[in-house]
């Protein structure tokens, strides 16, 4: 070292330069622009899961500064160019904000620009759709971390001399970009050989001339001389035998690793999310259908490059231009929900692939928001671009959301790769299968056995997938009313009523919820893929009303993808009636139970024979002890069996009230009230809605306790409460409450207990034994069990 630093310091003194400057051309710019490399390096290394090569710029720019600040500061007082390096970072961070902003279009000040990506760069960038795109919020924590590794890795590798050590931050913020990409992009083989080789270079290049440790062992006497020098060799050893150790240990691990699949960061980090009304937008169209003239959003066609400049003629029913607000493909028998994994998403979304028998048309739109509420985007299927506002995107159901919550005044800009099906292909195109399209041809339990037979006669006749779409799509339009007051719901028991209730009682039409939730589900019954879309019909460019908003089902076809369907009735038309075939067959009513005679028993005498006392005590001992014993032993079987039943009916009870979630010990309180109306001779037919049912179980009550009784007792209205929570637990799963779960225990042995007491006397004592609970619920079992 002392020898190799004279030869430099005689070169340099034999040039004829300053000090200074020899320092700065022989050691620090060298290191320095090995520091500017591997910190660049990090920054290609994320750039591979950016769209466009800003990122990386950003990157080496945050690298260069920092790095060019300590060496331009390396004669300051090291606590003095912290201070300056940070106010360099300040520069240029704002800048690279603004840069990005202005390219992705977002309006606002700089200084609303950068609080908003200081507050959510980190979850946004780990929640951000790939390719992500730069925009502030994406860049502001590499272009930070860029500069704050450049900066330390100046200090210690320029200032003191110490260059592996001053290798850790490079080293760490290059594992940490790898780490962040994860599987998302190639491996980074090249660029991370780069960096060893940087690195090795690095530490080649020669040390700074450092007078004061050229030798510091020269002044020690020889005793404690040799002492040191063994203790330098000591632990040169021991450092080398440590390095060895881990080698041997750890090598084979990494190397092992080389080929697996790295972790993905993202999957530990909640996406953004919506509220359950945005999840099923489905219940909103009766909301909408009963005020039309709502003016919701303004649409303006910009561009286009097809013959129609809004998409008109989507699908084979030509009903004119569609624009989404979600689609649904999850269906648990109770609500169809659109069940996606929102991703935040830059200016550019990724692409799809397009159906090879399909036309694309480009479709460009600007949209207003007017009283549209929620956080869910309109726009015209599929959305390849959005400027003007923050998005979040799913590519598998190509629903667009906006995490802020929409206001009004929000304006936006979509363009849309809109595809339409070649027609004429349609008639001979098949339906995928498999695991892939799993999820839209799941048909949840508990399918009625009246929509499964009515799906079984609608496909009896036709074979090819279109036919069967097109005979469900022409039964629905030909046979049921389009009605804007229908009340929403969309549940298996919905449908039923809707598809075979009387017409005279409510059946038999709906709104376009009822139509398209049905086509869904009898299309997958007779094996179509199916989904329903929420979205609006607008009759061209202007506002776009409550009345315009619709829900209509697409079926997937292969080749061909997402074809939409019309199952709603032609305008001006008095529907079929359905065929008593396809009618479910009635309800045959419960048989009465025999009431008991008040009458004294006659007993039956032998013919010809008068009974006098000496009969009475007629028969031997042996006769008379087993008739006693048989008579006892039937009554203590009979007591045994009514105590049985009553400690199963009781078993019963708790189990539905006690036990389970909220909104299973709901749905037990309910089947209690039912099951009391049965055990009144009242029985609720399955074509009621739950609020139906209570004003049934009301009037029951009211005709058991007569005319003269009493006000009807708080049991009575307690049922509406109950039939309340009860649709809350089919429409909002998840969301009841402990103590909503016991008031409606309450209520339910509340009633149950004041519909006994005004029963006769006799049928109270028998109340509590009745066996019909047990055998529906034993029932039930049974059916839920041999379901698939």
């Amino acid at each position: 070292m002392g020898s190799g630093a004279t030869v430099v310091r005689m070169a340099e003194r034999g040039a004829g330069l300053p000090a200074g400057r020899r320092s700065l051309l022989t050691s620090e710019l060298p290191l320095a622009v090995v520091l500017v490399v591997l910190v660049t390096l990090a920054g290609v290394v994320l750039g591979r899961m950016y769209a466009g090569d800003l990122l990386p710029l950003l990157v080496a720019g945050a690298a260069a500064g920092s790095v060019l600040v300590g060496v331009l500061c390396r004669r300051l007082p090291s606590w003095l160019v912290a201070p300056l390096s940070v106010l360099g970072l300040a520069a240029w961070t704002l800048w690279s904000l603004r840069l990005t902003a202005d390219r992705a279009d977002l309006p606002g000040p700089l200084v609303e620009v950068a609080g908003e990506a200081a507050r959510n760069g980190i979850p946004r960038l780990l929640t951000a759709m790939i390719p992500v795109e730069p925009t502030p919020d994406t860049v502001l924590v590499p272009v930070v971390a860029a500069w704050l590794a450049g900066l330390a890795a100046s200090e210690v590798t320029l200032r003191a001399g110490r260059v592996l050590l001053g290798y850790l931050p490079p080293v760490l913020l290059f594992a940490g970009a790898v780490y962040l990409v994860g599987p998302n992009a190639e491996p980074a083989v090249g660029p991370t050989l780069v960096f060893v080789a940087v690195a090795v270079l690095g530490l080649a290049l020669p040390g700074r001339d450092r007078p004061a440790a050229a030798d510091r062992l020269a002044g020690l006497p020889p005793r404690a001389g040799a002492a040191a020098r063994i203790r330098l060799v000591g632990a040169s050893t021991a450092g080398t035998a440590v390095v060895v150790a881990l080698a041997v240990l750890l090598g084979p691990a990494l190397v092992g690793m080389v080929g697996g699949r790295p972790v993905d960061p993202r999957r530990y980090v909640e996406p953004p999310r919506v509220d359950s009304l945005d999840e099923n937008p489905l219940i909103r169209i009766s909301g909408w259908a009963l005020q039309p003239e709502q003016k919701l959003l303004d649409v303006t066609t910009l561009a286009t490059d097809g013959a129609d400049p809004a998409g008109a003629g989507v699908g084979p029913a030509g009903t004119g231009a569609r624009i989404r607000l979600a689609v649904l493909s999850d269906y648990d028998g109770v609500t169809w929900q659109v069940g996606a994994t929102y991703r935040n998403a830059g200016r550019i979304l990724p692409a799809t692939d397009t159906a090879p028998g399909s036309i694309v048309e480009t479709v460009r739109q600007e949209f207003t928001v007017a009283e549209l509420t929620g956080r869910l985007l309109p726009a015209v299927a599929t959305p390849r671009e959005v400027t003007g506002a923050r998005v979040a995107y799913d590519p598998a159901t190509g629903t667009l959301i906006h995490p802020e919550g929409l206001a009004p005044g929000l304006r936006y800009t979509v363009t849309s790769a809109q595809e339409r099906p070649e027609v004429n292909l349609l008639a001979t195109a098949e339906v995928p299968a498999g695991a892939e399209v799993a999820r839209v041809l799941r048909v949840a339990d508990g399918v009625p056995e009246s929509l499964r037979r009515l799906a079984e006669q609608l496909s009896e006749s036709t074979g090819a997938p279109y036919q069967r779409a097109a005979a469900v799509e022409q039964f629905l339009a030909e046979h049921y009313r389009l009605v804007p007051d229908a009340p929403s719901g969309h549940a298996y028991p919905n449908l039923e009523f809707f598809l075979f209730g009387p017409r005279n009682a409510g059946g038999q039409r709906g709104t376009s919820e009822q139509f398209a939730a049905a086509f869904a589900v009898l299309g997958r019954l007779v094996g179509l893929p199916t989904r329903v879309v929420v979205g609006f019909r607008p009759s061209g460019d202007g506002p776009v009303r409550a009345g315009d908003a619709y829900a209509w089902p697409e079926v997937l076809f292969d080749g061909l993808g997402w074809v939409p369907f019309d199952p709603l009735p032609q305008p001006d038309t008095e529907p079929q009636p359905v065929e008593e075939g396809l009618r479910p067959p009635p309800e045959e009513p419960p048989t009465p139970e025999p009431e008991p005679s008040t009458e004294p028993p006659v007993t039956p005498q032998a013919s010809g024979a008068p009974v006098g006392p000496a009969d009475a005590v007629r028969g031997s001992p042996s006769v008379l002890l087993v008739g006693g014993v048989a008579v006892g032993g039937g009554l203590a079987l009979a007591a045994l069996l009514l105590l049985t039943l009553l400690w199963l009916r009781r078993a019963l009870s708790r189990g539905r009230l006690e036990r389970g979630f909220p909104g299973e010990r709901v749905g037990g309180a309910w089947r209690e009230v039912t099951d009391a109306l049965r055990l009144a001779g009242q029985p609720a037919t399955g074509d009621l809605a739950a609020t139906e049912v209570a004003v049934v179980a009301r009037e029951v009550l009211a005709q058991a306790r007569g005319a003269d009784a009493e006000p009807a007792p708080a049991a009575a209205v307690g049922v509406t409460e109950l039939a309340d929570l009860l649709n809350r637990v089919a429409f909002a799963p998840g969301t009841l409450t402990e103590q909503q779960a016991e008031r409606a225990a309450a209520i339910a042995r509340a009633y149950v207990t004041a519909l006994r007491v005004a029963r006769p006397w006799w049928r109270r004592l028998l109340w509590p034994v009745h066996p019909g609970p047990l055998r529906r619920d034993r029932a039930d079992r049974r059916r839920r069990s041999a379901r698939p």
